[in-house]
């Protein structure tokens, strides 16, 4: 395994659908955190989930990284730090597939990292005036599923962005295999994939043209992403995709998307969506009032966390720092970003393999110290 160090400007160095939401839904999924003010204990399978088992400092020699990838069966990591608000760094371990070596420019398949992008496209939009916060979507478009529901007239795009539509994750996992509302909009959170493919149609219904060439308008061109991509096409380069892999670290035979989807299925590459994530750290191109509701509370979630406006917000992390983060996870690949506003740093890893969460936490920890410990501790406590 090889790795491959980048740096930029001038101070710069069918497959299974999961969802994950962070390490919010990973902590109900495998256990309840129990804390106290003196003592926090993780359940015994979270530990197995992100302890690595691996003590010495990770980044201190090449064959360190590798040794611990191949201990847990990981194909390939890939790295983009930011500092001082910008990219400075691209680090990559391992290999895309088959002995191919991962490189910066390496293609992932980034599951629900699609949200922020989409939530960008729809706030670019209400910058613009073209598009509103608060308006009823039914304005736009209305579900057959949904269509006689009393909830309809109050859905928005606020409650899209910030996870309160009282849809179901998506619609399939439900009985009636149905879309429905299982509470009034606005009134709590619940995670949703299906509240982002309601504004994608509605997003389409308005100004007669896919989500792709909205996010290509407003986000891929000014920003220079030139390789990422909603769906499969012929612009993407397949000998550059890191192929997904499954606990024992064999490759997994993968679906070539070739519709878009507003909350999954992103294709991009860790440079990409490097630039991505620095460039919402510097508002985003939006103005003040609408950038500060994006990254303020719409809703709690849980104690210490909440949701803006696209992003999980992860409070009070010490030395007056707070967290915008968002994951992505499906079999065989697992995503995380994170920005620290105050700090103006930030970090995105990608990997291709299913045991990809173990590593997260060693890797934050490095960078980031006794935040990263905080921001661990606040995902995983119930």
């Amino acid at each position: 395994m090889k790795n491959q160090l980048f740096s930029y400007g001038i101070s710069m160095s069918k497959i299974k659908v999961l969802a994950i939401l962070g390490f919010i839904l990973m902590a109900s999924q495998y256990g309840q955190a129990q804390v106290n003010s003196k003592k926090y204990v993780l359940p015994e399978a979270l530990i197995k989930k992100f302890d690595t088992h691996f003590k010495t400092p990770l980044f201190d020699k090449e064959a360190d990284i590798n040794r611990l990838l191949e201990a847990h069966n990981i194909p390939s990591v890939a790295l983009g730090l930011i500092n001082n608000g910008a990219l400075q760094q691209i680090r990559v371990f391992g290999n895309n597939h088959s002995g191919v070596p991962v490189s910066y420019n390496s293609i992932y398949k980034v599951a629900s990292l699609t949200k922020p992008v989409t939530a960008l496209v729809a706030l670019k939009l209400v910058n613009a005036n073209k598009w509103d916060l608060d308006e009823p979507i039914f304005h736009f478009y209305i579900d057959d599923d949904i269509k006689d529901s009393a909830e309809l007239e109050k859905l928005t795009t606020r409650h899209i962005l910030s996870h309160q539509t009282g849809f179901p994750n998506w619609r399939y996992l439900n009985e009636s295999q149905k879309l429905s509302f299982e509470f009034e909009p606005g009134t709590q959170y619940q995670y949703s994939g299906e509240g982002f493919e309601y504004l994608r149609k509605a997003l389409e219904h308005k100004f007669n043209k896919p989500l792709e060439d909205l996010a290509k308008e407003l986000i891929f061109d000014p920003l220079g992403m030139n390789d990422t991509n909603f769906y499969w096409s012929e612009n993407v380069d397949a000998a550059r995709y890191a192929v997904e892999h499954d606990e024992k670290g064999n490759p997994i035979e993968f679906e070539k998307y070739t519709k878009a989807n507003a909350a999954a299925n992103l294709l991009t590459t860790v440079r990409d969506y490097g630039i991505f994530m620095s460039h919402i750290l510097n508002g985003a191109g939006l103005s003040k009032s609408l950038y500060s509701e994006m990254i303020s509370k719409q809703v709690s979630v849980k104690t210490g966390v909440d949701f803006g406006l696209g992003l999980q917000i992860i409070n009070e992390l010490g030395n007056g720092e707070y967290a915008l983060q968002h994951t992505g996870g499906d079999y065989g690949t697992k995503t995380i970003a994170v920005l620290f506003p105050k700090s103006k740093r930030g970090i995105i890893i990608f990997s291709n393999s299913e045991n990809g969460m173990v590593i997260w936490k060693k890797i934050m920890e490095e960078y980031f110290g006794d935040i990263a410990n905080e921001l661990i501790r606040k995902n995983l406590n119930n």
